[in-house]
């Protein structure tokens, strides 16, 4: 075979970019090109004027230069790569394998962040609130307002956001692991049916894997599709997908309501996910794009391959870059608006900067909301109070609780402590004591409700104001509906079983009535008496 390019005329230069192999190769041929004299045109054939001619030679010239440069095997070989994606692109065993990989990157993103967690939380609890107190007193200002805005606002609750960067950090880690290995490229195949299902292409999987880091470049990622539906109906999908703002607050709650299960309970937050694109794409598909067309999917699966240290710590350090420079500005905001809002007094005797939680602007304005949650189990105005600065910013839902109950984050996940235990309360009372429905109900409205405003400023610019809007509405009034449901569902559930086990309880009792032996009095009714008579000696009901 002739070197590579003789046939073209072309220098061809073999590179690798994964390990920046090649480089200096290319470099010297770029020089030695430029310094030679100017290549002539190609020789041409016998020139006519017919469009067909013309394209018959050009053609027949590209083909003699593949011929010349491309060597195909006799036989086709099966590399490990086929055998592999035997068993990974199957129909039914591929999905599967999917959601394992998924589970076991959730798994270990929660298990290996909790002690760089505890951390950063001991070191922004202890040494940084302790020396901007010691800062602020030395310039005369300990004991004001502005100690207060520093420490329990901006200290306590960006320190806490920030100690959640690790969780983020290792997320991005394990997808650019996936990425880089070329396991990604397979799940695009595996998923493609289901994206059919909704109306979109396979390609359309990619932006919606995007969106489970961060909602902002997923639906900026969406202009890889052709088509102007396929883009909007994208767009309208991402923020159902979890992104790692949620992630947070999925985490915390996991570890105060479910300690054991955590991992468990954050893993299914993602499949819900997933069941929320897949239901409201179809939804969409049957109403709005009935007419909407499939387009194959053509993507290029490349061999798995190890993954390169130097691509990973990249793509995981830009992906985080842009995730803080996108939020930090936000959550500063959002931080200082409300403890703000908390420092204006709308009840009782306190001042500015002086005023129990319950008697401030902030928790005058949570509480007009509240009663629109309550058939969701968690009408209470700390809880709507968090949802809203939510609709700025999912991280800052942990630091308006902070920030609520005035008090810090524990240093073990495991044992939730004082936030925990506040937390804990509330839900209980708001629930009516059915606290684990009305936990799932707060988890999935958080999942399904208004992305922040960064992700919203992104679909105005990508698919217009009227779609922006009408995605606005969609996500509120889903994820309400799906809360309600949710909670009246499990709450239902509870007491059909608590009913059940009363049920067997009398079945019981009234067998030991038919034996020869006596049984012990009832509660609420006198030993010996009639069966059914309460302590006054009237029938009950």
């Amino acid at each position: 075979m002739s070197p590579p390019g003789a046939a073209s005329g072309v220098p061809v230069v073999r590179l690798d970019p994964r390990h920046g192999a090649g480089d200096a190769d290319l470099t010297r041929r770029v020089v030695e090109v430029l310094a030679a004299p100017v290549t002539p045109a190609r020789v041409r054939g016998e020139v006519t004027d017919d469009e067909l001619g013309q394209a018959d030679e050009r053609f027949a010239w590209v083909q003699a230069a593949v011929d010349a440069s491309v060597v195909t095997p006799d036989t086709d070989v099966r590399t490990w790569s086929d055998r592999i994606d035997r068993w990974v692109t199957a129909p039914w065993l591929g999905p599967i394998i999917f959601l394992a990989v998924m589970w076991a990157v959730f798994q270990l993103t929660i298990r290996a962040a909790a002690p760089l967690q505890d951390a950063l939380d001991s070191l922004f609890a202890g040494p940084v609130s302790d020396a901007a107190a010691a800062v602020l007193g030395a310039v005369g200002l300990g004991g004001t307002w502005i100690e207060s805005f520093f420490i329990d606002g901006l200290i306590g609750g960006v320190g806490m956001l920030l100690t959640f960067v690790p969780l983020m950090a290792i997320m991005f880690l394990l997808l650019s692991l996936l990425e880089d290995s070329g396991y990604m490229a397979r799940a695009a195949v595996v998923t493609d049916r289901t994206m059919r299902f909704i109306g979109l292409p396979g390609r359309a999987f990619l932006p919606l894997v995007v969106g489970f880091g961060c909602n902002v470049p997923a639906i900026s990622a969406t202009r890889v599709l052709p088509d102007a539906r396929h883009r909007i109906l994208t767009a309208l999908l991402v923020p159902f997908t979890s992104c790692t703002a949620r992630l947070a607050v999925y985490v915390m709650l996991a570890a105060v309501f479910f300690p054991d299960h955590a991992g468990n309970v954050v893993f299914a937050m993602y499949l819900i996910s997933i069941l929320f694109v897949v239901v409201v794409g179809l939804a969409l598909k049957k109403t709005l794009w009935r007419t909407l067309g499939r387009d194959p999917l053509i993507l290029d699966l490349p061999p798995y391959q190890l993954p390169h240290p130097r691509i990973l710590g990249a793509v995981t350090w830009l992906r985080l870059k842009g995730f803080l420079q996108t939020a930090s500005g936000i959550i500063v905001a959002t931080v200082a608006a409300v403890w703000l809002l908390q420092s204006i007094p709308v009840g009782g005797q306190g001042g500015f900067a002086d005023v129990p939680v319950e008697d401030s602007a902030y928790a005058a304005a949570a509480e007009a909301v509240a009663p629109v949650f309550a058939p969701a189990g968690f009408g209470n105005w700390e809880a709507v109070g968090a949802l809203t600065v939510g609709f700025v910013a999912k991280e800052a839902v942990i630091s308006s609780w902070a920030q609520t109950y005035a008090v810090e984050e524990p240093e073990d996940p495991s044992n939730p402590g004082s936030l925990g235990d506040a937390v804990k309360a509330d839900f209980a009372e708001s629930s009516g004591g059915y606290t684990t429905a009305a936990v799932w109900a707060f988890l999935i409205f958080l999942l399904a409700y208004t992305p922040c405003v960064a992700t919203l400023a992104t679909q105005w610019r990508e698919i217009g104001a009227r779609w922006t809007m009408f995605g606005i509405a969609l996500q509120l009034s889903i994820a309400w509906i799906a809360a309600v449901a949710v909670f009246q569902i499990g709450k239902a559930s509870h007491e059909r079983a608590v009913d059940a086990g009363a049920r067997s309880r009398g079945r019981w009792g009234s067998d030991r009535c038919r034996g020869d032996r006596p049984h012990p009095p009832r509660r609420g009714h006198r030993a010996g008496g009639p069966r059914g008579a309460g302590a006054d000696g009237k029938t009950s009901s």
